[in-house]
């Protein structure tokens, strides 16, 4: 079998999770190659991305035949079956692949994980919890960044700070905040890295980068 070119994407398990995950990688424009046992699950791949093959991961030579050693990255999301993921990932970084983020189950799931080769352990419903945690807890809320503890990207709507620039303002030193983004009120789009010297007008949306506790309640 013809081994794929480099700068792919692999996605081992095409559930809920991978296949997300891989409609989402070619709407950016990725080359995203996905296997599963299953074969509805695989036809139904086919459609979205860039390849999908009916294979045993769990067997090494079918991963060297689908030169998944040449892959920049492998994403191995088998369901529940931490023996299968466990395997898969030793697998891989024994073929040489340069990159593997696996789907975990539990705590001990990421210690094994970690232990055979795993770059990155991700746990998505954890994640997801925290992200509508967030959300529900500060309204506003844009986006929970995994940049440090409590950073946030939060909209503000400008309403006292009408007429003075972000200059003036000085949220940086003031807050421990940082504008990356503002939208006039009616507008659609956003003007990224907006000059210091711009005067705010009232119902500006500032999209603001900060910790959690510097943002809520505060009224701009």
């Amino acid at each position: 079998m013809q081994k794929l070119k480099k700068y792919e994407f692999g996605i081992i398990g095409l559930g809920k999770f991978g296949m997300s995950l891989g409609r989402a990688l070619r709407s950016h424009g990725q080359v995203v190659v996905g296997v599963d046992s299953d074969p509805e699950k695989v036809k139904t791949a086919a459609e979205i991305l860039t390849q999908a093959f009916q294979a045993e991961a769990m067997d090494k030579t079918a991963l060297q035949q689908l030169g998944f050693a040449d892959f920049s990255e492998v994403i191995v999301s088998t369901g529940h079956s931490m023996e299968a993921s466990i395997l898969i990932t030793l697998f891989l970084k024994e073929l040489g692949c340069p990159r593997v983020t696996v789907k975990a189950i539990s705590r001990d799931h990421e210690k094994v994980l970690r232990k055979v080769g795993a770059d990155e352990v991700i746990f998505p419903e954890r994640y997801a919890a925290e992200q509508l945690a967030a959300k529900l807890a500060v309204p506003g809320l844009i986006d929970y960044l995994p940049l440090g503890y409590n950073v946030i990207l939060k909209e503000l709507t400008v309403e006292r700070w009408t007429g003075k620039t972000l200059r003036e303002l000085n949220l940086t030193n003031a807050f421990g905040l940082q504008v990356v983004a503002v939208r006039i009120e009616g507008e659609k789009q956003f003007e990224f890295v907006p000059r210091a010297d711009r005067p705010l007008q009232r119902g500006d949306i500032l999209a603001v980068i900060g910790k959690s506790e510097n943002l809520v309640g505060l009224n701009p």
